[in-house]
């Protein structure tokens, strides 16, 4: 955390649960007055986000059951950093051809986002794919057999929210990155 403590510092962690995807750990903090307080955090290997656009002004987005919410969401082909020495383009190539059935010729790192702050050490580094053909998807697991993929328009991001259709905060962001990017490069300027 460096710097940005503002006075704050971790004096004690504790682990509380190991599962094979995160831990969970109880942090002991001394505020600038040193003060101590506990808080448990969620600790994640991290996470790819893939932002799959065409040249249509559309991105192929996938829904699949995320039983944490109890249904289905529609959101950007994603997946956790859960492969040892795998560096996350290599997991963003992976997670796209696994989910989506897609293979990007060119992949951008866009940005990288923390999933939820308040109890998560979770990032995101969010990737847009261009240049996308077809090929054999390789589905992971359960979710990953029932997924469906769906395009949709770039510049309905907002609309789309509004509308309830998107919910993902990762996607809408990823989403809205790929759009920046995608008009600057085509010269549109900012917007």
């Amino acid at each position: 955390m460096g710097d940005g403590q503002r006075g704050f510092r971790c004096v004690a962690e504790r682990p509380r649960f190991d599962g094979h995807l995160f831990g969970v750990r109880t942090l002991t903090f001394a505020d600038p007055a040193g003060d101590e307080f506990e808080r448990d955090v969620v600790r994640h290997p991290g996470a790819v986000s893939v932002v799959a656009a065409h040249d249509d002004g559309t991105a192929t987005l996938v829904r699949q059951l995320r039983v944490a919410v109890g249904t289905t969401v529609l959101e950007s082909p994603a997946g956790t950093c859960n492969v040892d020495g795998e560096d996350p383009e290599a997991t963003a190539t992976r997670e796209l051809q696994e989910e989506a059935g897609l293979r990007a010729r060119h992949l951008v790192r866009l940005g990288e986002v923390f999933n939820s702050p308040g109890y998560t050490d979770q990032r995101t580094v969010v990737y847009l794919a261009t240049d996308v053909a077809p090929c054999e998807s390789r589905p992971a697991g359960p979710e990953e057999r029932w997924i469906s993929t769906e395009r949709v328009a770039l510049r309905d991001v907002e609309v789309l929210v509004a509308e309830g259709r998107l919910h993902d905060a990762t996607t809408i962001v990823g989403l809205l990155l790929a759009r920046h990017a995608l008009q600057q490069d085509a010269g549109g300027g900012p917007g």
